[in-house]
């Protein structure tokens, strides 16, 4: 049986709230490795247990077996309705849950009767066409849709197929807590510049980025710093094009470095050989384009290895989330930034206050200002400015060769701490407001009661206001 985290329970009770309240499209926001998949499994299983039909729609062929997995360490009756599917003994056919790719269902929908419940995975691609067919066609139905990022790639809303949203709790506070691994973002030094490429869609032109993206300096830069910062360790690299994935894998093979390119064409049986090759180690680096970006779970992903410039956060928030999940042995994970979208868009624990409205309402909405950054000159460890040392090498910033920051006060050389905390220990004060929502309290008493908090907590720690 599937027992939920308390986190958990209450991002299902408030989707429950919502539902009560008459909307019936529930959008449910949760950091990557947050276990949306665990809280769709729950809910799904609650739902069939009743005899009520329940449909969970998913958009890649991996993540099929990955939600299978899921339905059967929970003892959750499934049937699977997709094209080059081995039926697995735990399936009923017929009974339970409804798994099924958006590709396979919405071309056989004609002939299916419209369920109780829809979860939709990764529902941020809810405007494709295919997508958007179904929807429409499943109205009658509850509709819940899970996302880290619920934003379109070009920036606009999702209130058009969505009418409210629950928010789980921030990827900061899922690391302090344990649930998600710390992890070390770095920048090198002569990466990939961006800012001369046209935009396409509210992204990087592709043709362009891939001229500056796929050259050998850029690709050696990356397996040199792999070496350096990830020796040994599973990485994925995030590639443009799949001409530049596979120069990826052949110079990281070139340095004996195991690795294998994927794509979207790979034949399904190649591709299940290099991910089981990948999660039992024999494969070091995972190259791929927008194949592995979303839902993709294997905890044992240590580092992950930026070669794509974008301008859209969910798409950055998506890819450098692979690397966040817990696992055994598992200290932190490495963010190697050749791109600039850590610079671009901030870190991954930055406070990201969605909105079904799109960035727009998002940014307007936000009460953090993201904070400026600074990279160490010593270990590239990119971190929010105002910081005397690097909090990973230790290096002094603004202090040519000495070990101490001093400043003067009334005639007296005083050593100057750091007032800024690492954000990645840091509940912010819209975390407080929302676990005040949460208690039930009135919205303008949650504003005051979590301004109070957050400045007393500040004032305890020693960070500056």
């Amino acid at each position: 049986m599937l027992t939920l985290r308390p986190y958990q329970t209450q991002m299902v009770d408030g989707v429950r709230a919502e539902f009560h309240a008459g909307r019936h499209r529930v959008m449910l926001q949760a950091p990557t490795g947050c276990g949306k998949t665990a809280i769709a499994t729950y809910m799904l299983g609650q739902t069939v247990a009743v005899n009520r039909s329940a449909w969970f729609i998913v958009h890649r062929r991996e993540l099929l077996k990955q939600s299978a997995d899921a339905f059967e360490r929970a003892g959750v009756p499934y049937h699977v309705v997709a094209t080059a599917w081995t039926k697995r003994p735990a399936e009923t056919p017929g009974r339970g849950v409804l798994l099924t790719s958006i590709q396979t269902v919405a071309r056989r929908v004609s002939s299916m009767h419209v369920p109780g419940l829809i979860v939709w995975d990764e529902s941020h691609h809810v405007a494709a066409k295919s997508w958007t067919s179904l929807f429409e066609w499943a109205k009658a139905s509850w509709h819940v849709g899970l996302s880290a990022t619920p934003e379109r790639l070009d920036g606009k809303g999702l209130d058009k197929w969505f009418d409210s949203m629950v928010e789980g709790p921030s990827t900061a506070w899922l690391i302090e807590q344990g649930y998600l691994c710390p992890f070390v973002p770095l920048v090198p030094p002569n990466g990939i510049e961006a800012s001369g490429v046209k935009k396409s869609m509210g992204d990087y032109a592709r043709g362009q980025l891939a001229a500056i993206s796929d050259v050998p300096t850029i690709t050696g830069n990356a397996v040199e710093h792999y070496k350096k910062w990830a020796p040994g360790k599973r990485a994925i690299a995030f590639c443009v094009s799949v001409n530049h994935s596979k120069h990826v894998a052949e110079q990281f093979n070139a340095a004996g470095i195991p690795a294998a390119h994927c794509d979207g064409q790979t034949a399904p049986d190649v591709r299940d050989a290099i991910l089981e090759d990948f999660r039992n180690g024999k494969l070091l680096l995972l190259s791929n384009v927008e194949l592995f970006g979303e839902g993709f779970d294997v905890p044992g992903i240590e580092a992950v290895i930026m070669l794509r410039p974008t301008q859209s956060v969910a798409l950055y928030l998506q890819q450098v989330g692979r690397s966040l999940r817990p696992a055994p042995g598992k200290e932190r994970a490495i963010i190697l930034d050749h791109a600039g979208n850590i610079e671009r868009h901030g870190r991954p624990d930055d406070l990201w206050a969605w909105d079904l409205q799109g960035k727009e309402a998002r940014e307007k909405r936000s009460k953090s200002k993201r904070l400026s950054m600074t990279i160490c000159p010593e270990c590239f460890a990119a971190q929010p400015a105002g910081a005397s040392r690097c909090v990973i090498c230790g290096h002094a910033f603004g202090l040519a060769g000495g070990d101490r920051v001093v400043k003067q006060v009334a005639g007296e050389l005083v050593e100057h701490k750091s007032r800024v905390k690492d954000p990645r220990f840091q509940i912010t004060e819209a975390d407080l407001a929302r676990m005040f929502r949460r208690k039930g309290m009135p919205e303008a008493m949650c504003i005051a009661l979590a301004a109070k908090t957050f400045k007393a907590r500040q004032a305890k720690q020693g960070v500056a206001a």
